[in-house]
């Protein structure tokens, strides 16, 4: 018995000595968060003006649901392609309309999960508004959906013109009635937007800037946005309406990951 008792006491001696160092030790931190390079501003910052309707923070967005790494609705760009915005939108005021922005820095972490979201074929929530006519399993092969993102570069922007006095753009009822994004203006969402034919992230060829099918005033509505952007430095792609990229790019083949917050610009 009596070695028992002493193998006893060792025990609890050593059970004690482990959880006085356990409570002395600093408690592990967690990595910090990244924050943008001091190039990078909140367009606010630049052109408190131009509107902002954020969609990936929200659940009105192709997945249906808040997109990872958009903590605020807040438009993130290089100070370069936010300047250019500021001159775009001082020639739009004094025509009566004002650019309206729906994406601009977009973290890989986004992208990352844009990617999940397209492997998983049986996750098909806004098919009715944002692919009708594509198979879900196109996605990556038709070129909706990349690993990668010039968005995340910091200097391309989603973006359309709005017609002033804004009109609010109506509110987006998640398990409502889904209308297709190339439908005609006064049938699909209501967004304040001037008709460019689809709606943002509508992912149908009828996007493309150019497609010969979009026609009359929608189609000058594209060229519009087209010229008054061109002017101020960006270049379209032409397989989105929406989608611009200010030249030359500050990060021309840098992937940023930091979060769309306002810490993340502060100070800049």
């Amino acid at each position: 018995m009596t070695g028992i008792a002493s193998a006893l006491r060792a025990l609890a001696a050593a059970a004690a000595a482990l959880l006085a160092v356990t409570a002395t030790a600093p408690a592990a931190q967690a990595d910090p968060e990244p924050k943008a390079p001091g190039e990078f501003v909140a367009l606010r910052s630049v052109d408190p003006t131009i509107i902002q309707e954020m969609r990936y923070p929200t659940s009105h967005n192709f997945m249906g649901v808040p997109v990872d790494g958009y903590r605020q609705p807040l438009c993130i760009l290089t100070r370069p392609a936010a300047l250019a915005l500021h001159h775009a939108q001082t020639r739009l005021l004094h025509q009566g309309y004002s650019l309206k922005v729906y994406d601009c820095y977009r973290p890989q972490r986004a992208v990352d999960h844009f990617v999940r979201w397209a492997k998983d074929l049986g996750d098909e929530t806004m098919k009715g508004e944002f692919y009708p006519r594509v198979d879900k399993s196109r996605l990556f092969a038709d070129g909706y959906i990349a690993e990668k993102s010039g968005h995340s570069r910091g200097s391309t922007v989603d973006l359309t013109v709005v017609k002033l006095p804004a009109a609010p753009t109506g509110p987006y009822l998640p398990g409502g009635k889904q209308v297709p994004c190339y439908a005609p203006q006064a049938d699909r969402f209501p967004d304040n937007s001037v008709d460019m034919g689809t709606g943002f992230d509508c992912f149908d060829t009828l996007s493309h800037t150019d497609d010969p099918r979009v026609q009359g005033s929608q189609r000058a509505n594209r060229q519009f946005l087209k010229k008054t952007l061109t002017d101020a430095g960006f270049v379209n792609l032409a397989e989105e309406w929406w989608h611009y990229t200010f030249k030359p790019e500050l990060f021309p083949d840098t992937y940023f990951d930091f979060p769309v917050a306002r810490r993340s610009v502060a100070g800049h």
